[in-house]
Protein backbone atom coordinates (compact mmCIF):
# COMPACT_ATOMS: atom_id res chain seq x y z
CA UNK A 1 0.00 0.00 0.00
CA UNK A 2 1.25 3.63 -0.89
CA UNK A 3 1.80 5.68 2.44
CA UNK A 4 -1.26 7.83 3.44
CA UNK A 5 0.37 11.24 3.66
CA UNK A 6 -1.32 13.80 2.08
CA UNK A 7 0.39 14.11 -1.97
CA UNK A 8 1.80 17.01 -2.67
CA UNK A 9 0.31 19.37 -5.65
CA UNK A 10 2.13 18.41 -8.80
CA UNK A 11 5.49 19.53 -9.18
CA UNK A 12 6.39 21.55 -12.28
CA UNK A 13 9.68 19.69 -14.35
CA UNK A 14 12.77 21.09 -14.53
CA UNK A 15 13.75 21.78 -17.62
CA UNK A 16 16.23 20.14 -19.60
CA UNK A 17 16.63 21.83 -22.44
CA UNK A 18 19.30 19.47 -23.60
CA UNK A 19 17.15 16.02 -23.94
CA UNK A 20 13.70 17.86 -24.36
CA UNK A 21 14.62 19.51 -27.91
CA UNK A 22 17.46 17.41 -29.13
CA UNK A 23 16.73 13.71 -27.68
CA UNK A 24 18.22 12.07 -30.80
CA UNK A 25 21.81 14.32 -30.39
CA UNK A 26 21.35 13.58 -26.23
CA UNK A 27 21.14 9.71 -27.21
CA UNK A 28 24.13 10.10 -28.69
CA UNK A 29 25.85 11.78 -25.81
CA UNK A 30 24.73 9.26 -23.69
CA UNK A 31 25.83 6.63 -26.62
CA UNK A 32 29.83 7.87 -25.91
CA UNK A 33 29.34 8.69 -21.74
CA UNK A 34 31.39 6.04 -19.97
CA UNK A 35 33.10 4.20 -22.60
CA UNK A 36 35.09 2.64 -20.59
CA UNK A 37 32.84 1.52 -17.90
CA UNK A 38 34.33 3.51 -14.91
CA UNK A 39 30.31 4.92 -13.29
CA UNK A 40 29.06 1.37 -13.97
CA UNK A 41 32.01 -0.69 -12.37
CA UNK A 42 31.52 2.06 -9.23
CA UNK A 43 27.42 2.00 -9.37
CA UNK A 44 27.97 -2.19 -8.88
CA UNK A 45 30.27 -1.98 -6.13
CA UNK A 46 28.56 0.53 -4.25
CA UNK A 47 24.62 0.01 -5.17
CA UNK A 48 24.59 -3.75 -6.93
CA UNK A 49 20.83 -4.28 -8.43
CA UNK A 50 20.99 -7.88 -9.80
CA UNK A 51 18.34 -9.41 -8.11
CA UNK A 52 17.03 -5.87 -6.93
CA UNK A 53 14.29 -3.97 -7.30
CA UNK A 54 15.30 -0.86 -8.87
CA UNK A 55 13.97 2.94 -9.25
CA UNK A 56 15.70 5.24 -11.23
CA UNK A 57 14.17 8.53 -10.94
CA UNK A 58 14.45 11.54 -13.81
CA UNK A 59 14.51 8.14 -16.02
CA UNK A 60 14.95 10.67 -18.95
CA UNK A 61 14.00 8.58 -22.31
CA UNK A 62 15.00 5.15 -20.58
CA UNK A 63 18.97 4.76 -21.66
CA UNK A 64 19.63 3.31 -18.47
CA UNK A 65 16.49 0.92 -17.58
CA UNK A 66 17.64 -1.55 -20.14
CA UNK A 67 20.95 -2.10 -18.23
CA UNK A 68 19.28 -2.52 -14.89
CA UNK A 69 16.48 -4.93 -16.51
CA UNK A 70 19.42 -7.46 -17.47
CA UNK A 71 19.96 -8.14 -14.24
CA UNK A 72 17.17 -6.17 -11.87
CA UNK A 73 14.27 -8.28 -10.38
CA UNK A 74 12.02 -5.07 -11.46
CA UNK A 75 12.89 -1.55 -12.91
CA UNK A 76 11.33 1.61 -12.72
CA UNK A 77 11.37 4.81 -14.20
CA UNK A 78 10.04 7.94 -13.06
CA UNK A 79 9.87 10.52 -15.55
CA UNK A 80 8.14 14.18 -15.02
CA UNK A 81 8.21 15.17 -18.87
CA UNK A 82 5.71 13.16 -21.36
CA UNK A 83 7.08 13.04 -24.10
CA UNK A 84 10.33 11.63 -22.88
CA UNK A 85 7.78 9.15 -20.80
CA UNK A 86 6.43 7.85 -24.26
CA UNK A 87 10.06 7.35 -26.11
CA UNK A 88 11.37 5.39 -22.70
CA UNK A 89 8.07 3.25 -22.90
CA UNK A 90 8.77 2.49 -26.27
CA UNK A 91 12.56 1.80 -25.73
CA UNK A 92 12.06 -0.61 -22.71
CA UNK A 93 8.72 -2.41 -23.45
CA UNK A 94 7.39 -4.97 -20.89
CA UNK A 95 10.92 -4.74 -19.42
CA UNK A 96 10.14 -1.99 -17.18
CA UNK A 97 7.67 0.32 -15.85
CA UNK A 98 8.17 4.01 -16.87
CA UNK A 99 5.52 6.62 -14.83
CA UNK A 100 4.92 9.83 -15.42
CA UNK A 101 5.82 11.58 -11.91
CA UNK A 102 8.41 13.68 -10.77
CA UNK A 103 11.17 13.15 -7.67
CA UNK A 104 8.93 15.29 -4.69
CA UNK A 105 6.33 12.55 -5.65
CA UNK A 106 6.39 9.27 -6.26
CA UNK A 107 4.06 7.15 -7.16
CA UNK A 108 5.32 4.33 -5.10
CA UNK A 109 4.36 2.48 -1.70
CA UNK A 110 6.47 2.67 0.71
CA UNK A 111 9.36 0.24 1.53
CA UNK A 112 9.11 -1.33 -1.96
CA UNK A 113 12.28 -1.15 -3.59
CA UNK A 114 16.07 -1.95 -3.42
CA UNK A 115 17.92 0.72 -5.05
CA UNK A 116 17.33 4.24 -6.20
CA UNK A 117 19.18 5.90 -9.01
CA UNK A 118 19.34 9.11 -10.45
CA UNK A 119 21.68 10.26 -12.83
CA UNK A 120 22.17 14.30 -13.76
CA UNK A 121 18.46 14.81 -12.77
CA UNK A 122 16.88 16.54 -10.07
CA UNK A 123 19.41 15.99 -6.94
CA UNK A 124 21.53 19.16 -7.39
CA UNK A 125 22.28 20.02 -4.10
CA UNK A 126 20.30 22.30 -1.33
CA UNK A 127 16.46 21.99 -2.66
CA UNK A 128 16.45 18.54 -3.25
CA UNK A 129 15.26 17.76 0.32
CA UNK A 130 11.78 17.24 -0.91
CA UNK A 131 13.10 14.30 -3.49
CA UNK A 132 15.35 12.65 -0.52
CA UNK A 133 12.51 12.25 1.62
CA UNK A 134 10.40 10.26 -1.10
CA UNK A 135 13.84 8.34 -1.90
CA UNK A 136 14.04 7.42 1.70
CA UNK A 137 10.18 6.49 1.80
CA UNK A 138 10.34 4.04 -0.97
CA UNK A 139 13.64 2.44 0.24
CA UNK A 140 12.73 -0.53 1.72
CA UNK A 141 15.44 -1.35 5.05
CA UNK A 142 18.88 -1.59 3.58
CA UNK A 143 17.96 0.08 0.85
CA UNK A 144 20.79 1.96 -1.53
CA UNK A 145 20.00 5.84 -2.98
CA UNK A 146 22.89 5.78 -5.37
CA UNK A 147 23.07 9.85 -7.05
CA UNK A 148 25.50 10.33 -10.06
CA UNK A 149 26.09 14.22 -10.99
CA UNK A 150 28.93 15.56 -12.86
CA UNK A 151 32.01 16.88 -10.82
CA UNK A 152 32.46 20.76 -11.87
CA UNK A 153 35.70 20.92 -10.11
CA UNK A 154 37.46 18.20 -13.03
CA UNK A 155 38.90 19.99 -16.05
CA UNK A 156 38.15 20.69 -18.59
CA UNK A 157 34.04 20.28 -18.85
CA UNK A 158 33.86 21.35 -15.11
CA UNK A 159 35.26 24.80 -16.00
CA UNK A 160 32.77 25.25 -18.55
CA UNK A 161 30.21 24.12 -16.30
CA UNK A 162 31.44 26.80 -13.83
CA UNK A 163 31.32 28.77 -16.99
CA UNK A 164 28.13 28.53 -18.14
CA UNK A 165 26.22 28.54 -14.87
CA UNK A 166 28.54 30.81 -12.47
CA UNK A 167 25.42 30.20 -9.76
CA UNK A 168 26.72 26.58 -9.22
CA UNK A 169 29.23 26.19 -6.10
CA UNK A 170 30.18 22.43 -6.33
CA UNK A 171 32.05 22.71 -2.77
CA UNK A 172 28.49 24.00 -1.19
CA UNK A 173 26.76 20.93 -3.17
CA UNK A 174 29.32 18.12 -1.52
CA UNK A 175 28.63 19.63 1.97
CA UNK A 176 24.70 19.22 1.29
CA UNK A 177 25.35 15.81 0.38
CA UNK A 178 27.87 15.07 3.29
CA UNK A 179 25.24 16.81 6.04
CA UNK A 180 23.06 14.63 3.92
CA UNK A 181 24.90 11.20 5.38
CA UNK A 182 25.96 10.23 1.78
CA UNK A 183 29.51 8.91 1.02
CA UNK A 184 31.37 10.07 -2.09
CA UNK A 185 32.94 8.58 -4.83
CA UNK A 186 34.77 10.17 -7.40
CA UNK A 187 35.25 9.05 -11.15
CA UNK A 188 36.89 9.91 -14.46
CA UNK A 189 34.55 8.28 -17.39
CA UNK A 190 35.97 8.26 -20.84
CA UNK A 191 33.72 10.47 -23.16
CA UNK A 192 34.30 8.69 -26.87
CA UNK A 193 32.16 9.75 -29.75
CA UNK A 194 32.33 8.42 -33.94
CA UNK A 195 33.12 11.58 -34.96
CA UNK A 196 34.01 15.06 -34.16
CA UNK A 197 30.37 16.48 -35.61
CA UNK A 198 28.81 14.37 -33.07
CA UNK A 199 31.06 15.39 -30.13
CA UNK A 200 30.37 18.90 -31.47
CA UNK A 201 26.83 18.64 -31.60
CA UNK A 202 26.26 16.97 -28.08
CA UNK A 203 28.68 20.46 -26.98
CA UNK A 204 26.50 22.55 -28.26
CA UNK A 205 23.17 21.17 -26.90
CA UNK A 206 25.21 21.27 -23.37
CA UNK A 207 26.06 24.69 -23.01
CA UNK A 208 25.41 28.00 -23.79
CA UNK A 209 26.59 29.43 -28.15
CA UNK A 210 29.49 30.99 -25.83
CA UNK A 211 30.39 28.23 -23.28
CA UNK A 212 30.29 26.10 -26.57
CA UNK A 213 32.19 27.75 -28.95
CA UNK A 214 35.39 27.96 -26.16
CA UNK A 215 34.44 24.10 -24.99
CA UNK A 216 35.03 23.30 -29.68
CA UNK A 217 37.80 25.61 -29.34
CA UNK A 218 39.67 24.16 -26.01
CA UNK A 219 38.97 20.19 -27.78
CA UNK A 220 40.54 17.72 -30.32
CA UNK A 221 39.55 14.88 -31.81
CA UNK A 222 36.32 13.09 -30.27
CA UNK A 223 36.82 11.72 -27.03
CA UNK A 224 37.21 13.40 -23.52
CA UNK A 225 37.68 12.94 -19.69
CA UNK A 226 34.76 13.94 -17.80
CA UNK A 227 34.48 14.10 -14.18
CA UNK A 228 31.82 12.55 -11.58
CA UNK A 229 30.30 11.96 -8.06
CA UNK A 230 28.82 9.21 -7.09
CA UNK A 231 26.52 9.81 -4.05
CA UNK A 232 25.47 6.82 -1.55
CA UNK A 233 23.56 6.48 1.18
CA UNK A 234 22.21 3.10 2.75
CA UNK A 235 18.72 3.88 4.01
CA UNK A 236 18.70 4.73 7.72
CA UNK A 237 21.50 7.14 7.61
CA UNK A 238 24.30 4.38 7.49
CA UNK A 239 27.70 5.64 5.49
CA UNK A 240 29.15 3.52 2.87
CA UNK A 241 33.05 3.02 3.29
Amino acid sequence: MRSSRRRAAPERPIPSPNIWHWPEVYERENEAQDADGALWAALRELAPWAGADVLDVGCGDGFHLPRFAAEAASVTGVEPYAPLVERARRRVGDDATVLLAGAADLPLPDASVDLVHARTAYFFGPGCEPGLAEARRVLRPGGTIAIVDLDATVAPYGDWMRADIPHYDPAAVERFFAREGFALRRVIARWTFPDRETFESVLRIEFTPRVAARAVAETTGASLDVGYRVHVQRVGGIRLP
